[in-house]
């Protein structure tokens, strides 16, 4: 009897095992970092979303500086989904022309004005990095949007620059003066936005902005560089989610203790 009972006993324990492992999901493993994008073919982010979902958000940290809300969502979002995949990056805000270098844990480094394609227009003219620069009409002047992996090079007058979009000669960087009637380093100094409308496509930054922190970022690796759109919706662009409404309730419990850190 005792051996019988054993057994039945086992049975049942075996059975409620079985049970509670079909009942019980199993424990969710580390988030994954977002996919990387490019301009013209934001991929779908319900996947990072709904896994974003299951942990607390993250936000971006502007540590006094103030961006626009297509600056602040974007740099959440990298923050939250991990897109930069741990390196640093840079956010260019075509709309304000405002350029952000950001460390690895999403927190701004620097801030400074830029100068920008004179032309509005989110896209680059198909083949526009082949043609001699004097053929480039004024409305193909464009700065493209959209994520770009950036690394260090060289153009063609040996000087070291940041190759943004290489294939469209699109580059970042240091304010170049060599056109003195263009007023470059002027433009860079007032508070007009329309004023830093003036190069080929390429981002100009100052010549001591470049080397303190566009240099360093990308001197032993590229890194993501993301020029905010300035007509079409920066969601279509990246195909970026809201970090407080992809997180919900925990959202709200913890705006509170956060919203410092991103000032």
């Amino acid at each position: 009897m005792r051996a019988d009972t054993a057994v039945a006993l086992r049975r049942v324990l075996m059975l409620v095992g079985a049970t509670l492992a079909l009942l019980i999901p199993p424990a969710l493993g580390p988030a994954l970092p977002g996919r990387a994008h490019v301009a013209g073919r934001a991929e779908a982010t319900l996947g990072t979303s709904a896994t974003a979902s299951a942990r607390g958000p993250r936000f971006a940290r502007f540590e006094g500086a103030l961006p626009s809300p297509d600056a602040r969502h974007l740099a959440d979002w990298v923050a939250d989904s991990g897109d930069n995949a741990g390196s640093a990056f840079v956010i260019v805000d075509k709309k304000f022309a405002t350029l952000y270098v950001f460390d690895a844990d999403a927190r701004v480094r620097a801030a400074t004005p830029v100068l920008l394609g004179a032309a509005v227009g989110d896209d680059s003219v198909p083949g526009i990095g082949k043609r001699p620069i004097a053929q480039v009409q004024p409305h193909e002047r464009t700065t493209p949007a959209g994520r770009f992996l950036a690394e260090r090079g060289h153009n063609t007058l040996g000087h070291d620059i940041v190759w943004v979009d290489y294939d469209a000669a699109v580059s970042i960087h240091r304010v170049r003066t060599s056109n003195v009637s263009e007023g470059r380093l002027q433009r860079l100094a007032t508070a007009s936005v329309d004023d830093k409308r003036i190069s080929y496509g390429c981002i100009n930054v100052p010549v001591a902005f470049y080397d303190t922190y566009i240099q360093p970022a990308f001197a032993t690796q590229r890194a993501p560089v993301y020029v905010l759109p300035e007509l079409k919706p920066v969601q279509q662009v990246f195909g970026s989610y809201d970090v407080a409404a992809a997180h919900g309730a925990q959202a709200s419990q913890t705006a509170a203790a956060t919203l410092a850190l991103r000032f």
